[in-house]
Order: C-alpha cells, then sequence, then structure tokens
C-alpha cells in the first residue's frame, strides 16, 4: 500500500513518513504542491495525505489537479492546520474522503489512514507508547542560549518535549561554554536531529549575542511559522511557552512575550532581593520605552517570521537587557501608537527562579548603566 505525503514543512513530513513506514505502508514525500502532483502519475498511490496552506500552491489546487486530470478514485486525506469552514466545504466539494485539524495525534492521523485503505500486511510499528506525537498547527523555531548549562540542563525534558510536539524544533546555541556544555548538547542532539540542534559559538559573546545568532540561524529554513527563544534552566516551562505560541496564531500580535507578573493562581517564585531589584529596574525601563509593559525581561518570547531581520540583523549593544532593545527597535519601526497593538505580555502560570543563575548582584548593578547606554542609543 502506497501513501504520498505533501507538505512545505519538512518537521510535518519527517514526522509523518516515519509513522507510515513503521506501519508498513510504502511512502513518498513532496514539499511543494507542485512536487506532488509530478509524483503522483509515477507513484501511483493508493492515498493521498495533503496540507492546505503551501507555499506554491494550495493543497485544494492539488485535490483540484487530481481529481480532474489524474485519478476521480484515489482517497484523499487532508491534515491541515487551516480551520475556515469554507475551506473544509470546499475540500468535501472537490471530493476528498476525509479532513483532518491540526494539531492532531499521529495515532488518530494513523487510524484514519487505516479506516480508508486498510492495513498492510507488513505492520513495523513498534508498540504503542502511552506518550501521544502531536502534529502541532504550526512549525516553530525555539532558540535556547547555553552559556556553562552542564549542570542545570535538563536533557530529558527537553527530549519528550520535542517527541510529543511534531512542529517544535529546539535549537541550543552554545555560547562559548568553559564547561562541557557543548558535549552535554551533542549527546542530546543524538537521536533527535529531526527536532533538536546545536548551533556552536566558539566565543562567548553573551546571551544577547546568542540569541540573535540562533534566530538568524532559524529563520534561514523557511518552514518555520513563528520563532522564538526560551531560557535553558526552564523557569519558564513548554506548557505556559505553547500558551504563547496558541495567543500569536489566534491573534495579531507580532510578539507574544511570558510575563511574571504575581497573581491569583500563578505559580511565581523569585528570591526576595531580586525581586526588589527586578521591581526597581522594570520601573527605569518603563520610564525609558515610555510604553507600559511590566516585564520585558522574561526569557520567554515568541514572535512573527517576518519581524525576525530588522529585530536581529543589527548586534545588540547590550548583553544582556537586549529584550528592551527588542521592544525599542519595534517603537522605532512601527511607531509608539501603534506598537502596542502589536506585543502582547501574557502572564505565566508558572515561572520558578532557579540555582546558578549566571546573572549576580553586581550584574545587576551594571544593568542600570546599560539601561542609560540603551536610552541615549535609541532616543
Amino acid at each position: 500500500m502506497k501513501i504520498l505525503t505533501i507538505d512545505d514543512q519538512e518537521l510535518i513530513l519527517l514526522s509523518v513518513d516515519k509513522r507510515l513506514k513503521e506501519l508498513g505502508y510504502t511512502v513518498e514525500t513532496a514539499s511543494s504542491g507542485e512536487a506532488g502532483i509530478q509524483i503522483f502519475d509515477s507513484f501511483k498511490p493508493d492515498l493521498v495525505l495533503v496540507d492546505i496552506n503551501m507555499g506554491d500552491m494550495s493543497g485544494l489546487d492539488v485535490v483540484k489537479h487530481i481529481r480532474t486530470n489524474e485519478d476521480k478514485k484515489t482517497p484523499i486525506l487532508v491534515m491541515s492546520g487551516n480551520t475556515d469552514e469554507k475551506i473544509i466545504m470546499d475540500g468535501f466539494d472537490l471530493g476528498i474522503d476525509d479532513y483532518m485539524k491540526k494539531p492532531v495525534s499521529l495515532d488518530e492521523m494513523a487510524a484514519r489512514i487505516k479506516r480508508l485503505i486498510g492495513v498492510p500486511e507488513t505492520d513495523n510499528s513498534i508498540e504503542s507508547s502511552s506518550d501521544t506525537q502531536m502534529l502541532q498547527k504550526n512549525v516553530v523555531g525555539v532558540v535556547i542560549p547555553c552559556y556553562n548549562e552542564e549542570e542545570r540542563l535538563s536533557g530529558d525534558d527537553f527530549k519528550d518535549f520535542a517527541n510529543r510536539n511534531l512542529g517544535y524544533h529546539l535549537c541550543f546555541v552554545n555560547d562559548g561554554s568553559t564547561d562541557n556544555t557543548l558535549k552535554v548538547l551533542e549527546e542530546l542532539r543524538q537521536g533527535n536531529e529531526n527536532n533538536i540542534s546545536v548551533y556552536n559559538c566558539e566565543k562567548n559573546g553573551g546571551k544577547a549575542e546568542a540569541v540573535r545568532q540562533g534566530m538568524l540561524h532559524l529563520f534561514k529554513d523557511e518552514q518555520y511559522d513563528y520563532l522564538g527563544f526560551l531560557d535553558a534552566d526552564l523557569s519558564t516551562d513548554f506548557r505556559d511557552f505553547d500558551d504563547l505560541v496558541k495567543t500569536l496564531d489566534e491573534s495579531n500580535y507580532k510578539i507574544v512575550s511570558g510575563s511574571r507578573m504575581s497573581r491569583m493562581g500563578a505559580d511565581i517564585t523569585k528570591e526576595s532581593a531580586r525581586k526588589i531589584i527586578s521591581m526597581t529596574i522594570n520601573l527605569i525601563i518603563r520610564s525609558i520605552l515610555k510604553m507600559p509593559f511590566n516585564d520585558t525581561q522574561c526569557g520567554a518570547k515568541i514572535m512573527e517570521r517576518d519581524i525576525i531581520p530588522m529585530l536581529f540583523t543589527k548586534p545588540f549593544i547590550t548583553k544582556w537587557i537586549f529584550d528592551v532593545e527588542i521592544f525599542m527597535r519595534m517603537r522605532k519601526h512601527y511607531g509608539k501608537a501603534k506598537v502596542q497593538q502589536l506585543i502582547c505580555e501574557q502572564p505565566l502560570k508558572r515561572w520558578i527562579h532557579a540555582d546558578g543563575s549566571k546573572l549576580s548582584m553586581k550584574d545587576s548593578v551594571k544593568i542600570v548603566g546599560q539601561l542609560a547606554k540603551i536610552a541615549i542609543s535609541y532616543r
């Protein structure tokens, strides 16, 4: 039994291809609608699995071509993040057999395919695990800056998230670490090459430069819908980060930034001394920005890919508080009034200060001087 899978996002294609081959199907993949149409003729699949939103053409155009020019009987299954009811109905009018809305589990995808064309005689799949693997609605690249994180890096948490949430790619940036961080990262990547990568900076340039390099690196890959960054200590956990992504997807914001504001029902833990310092720094930042943002410095942010060149092409002037510069660059580009409609601060449900922070109390004092430098440079 042969299946043709058409999707312009490599992370999705790789995950689907792997699962279908485990089930015993013969699989061909195409990363564009045009390529899929060309493969259809020679491959003669028993089923076509196609996305709707692709760069070169709509998946519905592929469906129309197959039903009009090629074959009126081959089952066609659409799997897409597009939830527009008109699009879905247009698909059925053209002759699709089923429509799955992302996010969707690989198990559900397999069940629907088996319903349409049956089970292969040879099933190579391993015994189903209790861990549900979800194909995400969007493909998201996440930069995780690392400097001397050998002891704190929770590799199992990262691998578990990447394996459960297909469509996320974690890019660890080693910022010239002097311990065994690079070795730990390479070990973390082994066996997870499709959804985990390591970008190595030989010299330490600070968190700002590590994030900048990582964002520009991921931006080169056009499959990513959104790009963001997250702290290596997971003080913001993945559940909250995924909520930031959902807010960005369901809104007209350009940036959704986590906020560590204490509120009912949230687990926000800071050392008392750090809390006082943070409040003082935030007051200074608000006076510089002249905009009502409460927590620019939270290390969890997700953004639309189209603003990446504007924000990250030019090096930041500070090593740590580059987040303020991101807000300032947004303000300079869009204007004060408009930018407040494009940036969302979303309160986190959980944020825990992790032991071993690289930022000392002495460094905190230096931040005031760096903020003055930002105020002058972006005036």
